[in-house]
């Protein structure tokens, strides 16, 4: 019994999820030269489609699983179930218009015309706002409609927004935030469910090491209480007597956001020696 998992077969989100499987410690056959590949070590097979296709072929159990944007999955709008999201291919579905235009607000697309790959999630977003427009849908090139006189504005995935700067436009409204995420048939059964509970104890494994730190550091004794307040870890820190009189090793987890909001506080504390490294796994 093997667990069929669907992702792009080209473009931004198939590195990433292969990574990923890497990471969960899932030795895949030759990669993304063929259009299914299979699992040494894990019971999965690993099938290569058009993103578009992905929440269809998951819908309809062709495959089990899948990894996909979920600006197409809501897109789409097909009978999966969401059930992680993996941290990666983040972007932005926005409107943009013009950059010479004096945008006013949401009211000055109205009666406007607008292209779009995404022509659901534009819709609903119009009608949240009241807005009447003229929804232009086209594959491809979508920065381009205002230019040629095709529409007024166009709502499109956004990332470091360069190609809305080469193309003379600039971001106005905010319409949806996505990432990759993984989606689900229905009705598995109780053997592949079986199996995805695994694939996803290992992706959370991943995802949790990622946000986290290990961190080390030389400490006063009489500032190891202080020090293990601000750094509990996941239960406590480890301590570990140095050589040297009146000193320890102090061991734990952070996040590495909080880390740049407290390095000041751990040398002012008296921490020396402070060591941040990477953490491969994570299981609480």
């Amino acid at each position: 019994m093997k667990l069929k998992i669907a992702i792009q077969k080209s473009g931004r989100l198939l590195e990433d999820s292969i990574k990923l499987l890497k990471e969960c410690g899932i030795e895949l056959n030759n990669g993304t030269g063929k259009l299914c590949t299979q699992a040494f070590n894990f019971p999965l097979e690993v099938l290569f489609l058009r993103d578009d296709d992905i929440p269809m072929y998951v819908q309809d159990a062709v495959a089990d699983i899948g990894i996909v944007g979920e600006n197409v999955v809501l897109e789409n709008a097909k009978a999966v179930d969401e059930l992680e999201r993996l941290g990666f291919a983040k972007c932005r579905l926005s409107i943009a218009v013009p950059a010479k235009e004096a945008y006013t607000g949401t009211s000055w697309l109205n009666d406007k015309r607008i292209a779009t790959s995404y022509p659901l999630l534009l819709s609903t977003f119009l009608k949240k706002n009241n807005i009447s427009a003229e929804i232009h849908e086209i594959s491809g090139s979508v920065e381009i409609a205002p230019g040629i006189g095709l529409a007024d504005a166009i709502c499109d995935l956004v990332s470091s927004g360069s190609t809305l700067l080469q193309n003379n436009l600039k971001e106005t409204d905010l319409v949806l935030n996505s990432e990759a995420v993984l989606i689900s048939n229905k009705n598995l059964s109780q053997e592949k469910a079986a199996i995805l509970k695994q694939l996803i104890f290992r992706i959370q494994a991943v995802k949790k090491s990622k946000r986290n730190k290990y961190i080390l550091l030389n400490t006063p004794n009489d500032k190891i209480e202080a020090i293990s307040n601000i750094i509990p870890g996941m239960k406590s820190p480890t301590i570990l007597p140095l050589a040297t009189p009146g000193w320890s090793s102090l061991h734990s987890v952070v996040q590495e956001d909080d880390f740049w909001n407290i390095i000041e506080t751990l040398k002012e504390l008296g921490a020396q020696g402070i060591l941040v490294a990477p953490i491969e796994k994570m299981i609480l």
